[in-house]
């Protein structure tokens, strides 16, 4: 255990958990407006248009990184304005970015000298490989998520809630729309190198469907969800060193544990409470005096 424990004295393990810590906050602070407008498989989606801007960056021998963030933005910003404008529906609309993101991607890596080592890594991640450069890339873009999701917490959620009361009210109802698109995609960026394009969706989502369960109002579910996104992050990355497991899959795993461990004890408090006996209630003035009389 103490040799496993040590594995955070080198350099690259601490900027794997900084990285990861860094995630498992910003997503879930992004992930809690996903899942109120329904849009839990967004992530997905545009993961996988981000893999064909790594694709492209490997073929093209420029940052797949950089490439990642342009072709994600482009199409975090198609879907929204397909659904903006009704044109087809939003599973649709999923559907050709997810197929289209993923063929493009391994077409283009195929193409290039790459090997598939290299796909590998951006489809479940390679956390332990986080350079200096990409913690700050990671740090810097996270925190930007965070703050944007934190300080229009009230637009956001009112749009997210109903659009239309939101336009009435004056709210920049396409401004914060693309807004959220943008920051979608970011965030999938930088969370392809914690858990991989094909998990990341489970950190932004699966924190938040667990704060459900536990808590009342917008505000709570998103600092439970923010605390819960944390600990699978740190959890998993230590899971991870101890039991030599992908970071990513290990992260994912113990959100997914987390979950169903919280809906077990809600389930069971709740039954708990419905079969304790209601008190009495408490007997009327006029109902002592008579019976003191």
């Amino acid at each position: 255990m103490e040799h496993n424990v040590s594995l955070f004295q080198y350099e690259f393990m601490l900027r794997a958990l900084i990285g990861a810590l860094i995630i498992g906050l910003a997503a879930p602070a992004l992930g809690i407006y996903l899942v109120q407008r329904r849009l839990a498989l967004i992530g997905d989606g545009i993961g996988h248009v981000a893999l064909t801007g790594v694709g492209a960056g490997l073929l093209f021998q420029t940052s797949p990184v950089i490439m990642a963030v342009i072709a994600a933005t482009i199409g975090a910003i198609a879907i929204e304005l397909i659904r903006e404008r009704g044109r087809t529906s939003g599973d649709l609309a999923l559907a050709l970015l997810f197929y289209g993101g993923i063929a493009g991607g391994v077409v283009l890596v195929g193409l290039s000298d790459s090997t598939s080592a290299n796909l590998n890594a951006y489809l479940f991640g390679a956390l332990t490989t986080t350079s200096r450069s990409d913690l700050v890339t990671i740090a810097v873009l996270g925190a930007a998520v965070l703050i944007a999701m934190i300080a229009l917490r009230p637009a956001l959620f009112a749009v997210c809630h109903d659009e239309e009361y939101a336009r009435v009210s004056g709210l920049p109802v396409r401004g914060l729309n693309l807004l959220l698109a943008i920051t979608t995609a970011v965030t999938v960026t930088i969370a392809m190198r914690a858990v991989g394009v094909l998990l990341i969706s489970a950190l932004m989502v699966v924190p938040v469907a667990t704060a459900q369960q536990v808590t009342r109002g917008f505000r709570a579910t998103m600092a439970a969800a923010m605390v819960l996104g944390l600990f699978a992050a740190g959890a998993g990355v230590w899971l991870a060193a101890v039991a030599d497991t992908a970071p990513g899959a290990s992260v994912v795993v113990l959100a997914i544990a987390s979950f169903i461990v919280v809906t077990l004890l809600a389930a069971g408090w709740r039954r708990i409470r419905r079969a304790r006996p209601e008190p009495e209630p408490a007997p009327e003035p006029h109902e002592v005096l008579l019976g003191g009389s």
